[in-house]
């Protein structure tokens, strides 16, 4: 199978991983320009792109562009002991300068939803029209039976995935089970595992967001760390139905995501001394 081959097999499973190509050396060094090496997020590599200290640190780097999810170009000194700036030194004879170029290729988020109901198929819908990556838990098999759009579909209990398979680490969870119940053991047990997340939101009423955490602090204390804990989850967007909800919810994941810490309209950016194009 060769590097292209890998790519395209590794997309198809929603694994991350960044493509290494050597873009530019001048002087002497062990590798030639277009030499290539995919790394994953396990860091499993394939190809390379020179050996020794060079690799090594580019294999090394490549855990920063998948934690990043962005693409870099950086550029190596193959010579110990002397220093350019803006050029990493590497402890190398060759003596000379390699650019590598890091490409991420992944999702932009891992998104689990627990429900496969309305809301969850809804929501899928509008998620899978961008760069993310989708798994759906239900353990009813009537509604994992006529599911659509999501890269992973798991028909099994909903807490049993959790301690079966897990969570990816700053991912984001939703929780839209067809009962309360479900829906506080999900939640239960990522906080009794700690799991990290960046995002985990519950769809309810601000009734039931009341009866859970006041549950919550029963079985954790009340000094339990809900920072990441979105609910009624969702923006404030108005409408009810379960494609009006899939984008509030949607909404506030891209924005937990590209973490904007204050929501607006983007009309206010124009709005100073010289632009009053609306009324306060």
């Amino acid at each position: 199978m060769d590097i292209y081959q890998r790519i395209h097999d590794y997309k198809t499973k929603g694994i991350a991983m960044v493509l290494v190509t050597v873009t530019e050396k001048k002087g002497e060094g062990p590798v030639d320009v277009g030499k290539k090496m995919l790394v994953t997020d396990t860091l499993e590599a394939f190809g390379t792109v020179g050996g020794g200290a060079l690799e090594y640190n580019a294999r090394e780097y490549c855990k920063t562009i998948i934690n990043e999810k962005k693409s870099y170009s950086l550029q190596y000194l193959l010579d110990e002991g002397k220093v350019i700036k803006d050029v990493t030194t590497l402890p190398m004879v060759c003596g000379g300068i390699v650019t590598l170029f890091y490409e991420y290729i992944g999702p932009n988020e891992y998104i689990y939803i627990f429900g496969a109901g309305h809301v969850g198929q809804a929501l899928t819908n509008v998620i899978k029209t961008m760069n993310y990556h989708v798994t759906v838990v239900d353990e009813r098999t009537e509604v994992i039976d006529v599911f659509k759009k999501a890269d992973v579909l798991v028909n099994m209990p909903f807490t049993k995935y959790i301690e079966e398979v897990g969570l990816k680490e700053n991912s984001f969870v939703v929780v839209c089970t067809p009962s309360h119940k479900h829906d506080y053991n999900v939640i239960n047990m990522v906080m009794d595992k700690q799991i990290k997340l960046a995002y985990i939101g519950m769809l309810c009423s601000k009734e039931k967001l009341k009866t859970y955490i006041d549950k919550t602090y029963e079985t954790f204390g009340n000094k339990i760390n809900l920072k990441n804990f979105y609910s009624p989850i969702g923006l404030d967007l108005g409408g009810g139905s379960p494609e009006e909800i899939a984008i509030s919810i949607t909404s506030e994941i891209m924005s937990v995501s590209n973490k904007k810490t204050e929501l607006k309209n983007m009309r206010e950016v124009l709005k100073n001394d010289n632009y009053y194009y609306w009324e306060d």
